[in-house]
């Protein structure tokens, strides 16, 4: 039973990571992950990543934020009837205030725990397939094959301009 290698291709620049990306998914070998220093849309567009939804995470968040905020309110007066003035118990003005603190506190929340499910944090099995040289000015490509197949994903990555590092 042959295993699965996965190699790495580490290219000095964007625009022959594009390259490459775009000439991997013509073969039957599929990117698994891409390590860029700084954020890319070109590389986004060559994976043609879907959008994100840790921002359904952040309106969920705010919308239950903003609701319990005014119920923390509504419970607090409604414990202690603090009738001043024949003034009405409930006074929805003030409380938009702390409705809209909690609003910004739970999209803050919903927002962090959105980037963690969705990114699938913490990956540590992401960090044995790593080249600390992505995490300054080179652009990394793994992708996985079998045994036999090593030397003509070597020679793709090498034929767009990287250098090729495996691991095991």
């Amino acid at each position: 039973m042959q295993g699965k290698l996965n190699i790495m291709g580490v290219f000095p620049d964007e625009i022959k990571a594009v390259a490459a990306i775009n000439a991997l998914t013509e073969t039957v070998w599929k990117p698994d992950q891409v390590h860029s220093p700084i954020p890319s849309h070109k590389i986004s567009d060559a994976l043609k990543l879907k959008k994100s939804r840790v921002g359904w995470f952040t309106l969920i968040g705010g919308i239950t934020g903003f609701f319990s905020g005014f119920a923390l309110c509504i419970f607090t007066v409604l414990q202690w009837d603090l009738i001043v003035q024949g003034k009405p118990v409930l006074s929805w003005i003030s409380f938009v205030v702390v409705g809209f603190e909690f609003t910004i506190l739970f999209s803050v929340i919903g927002n962090v725990l959105g980037l963690l499910l969705q990114c699938r944090l913490p990956d540590y099995k992401g960090l044995e397939l790593y080249d600390p040289r992505c995490s300054g000015e080179h652009f990394g490509i793994v992708a996985s094959c079998a045994e036999n197949e090593k030397e003509d994903l070597v020679n793709l990555f090498e034929q767009q301009g990287g250098d090729v590092k495996v691991f095991s």
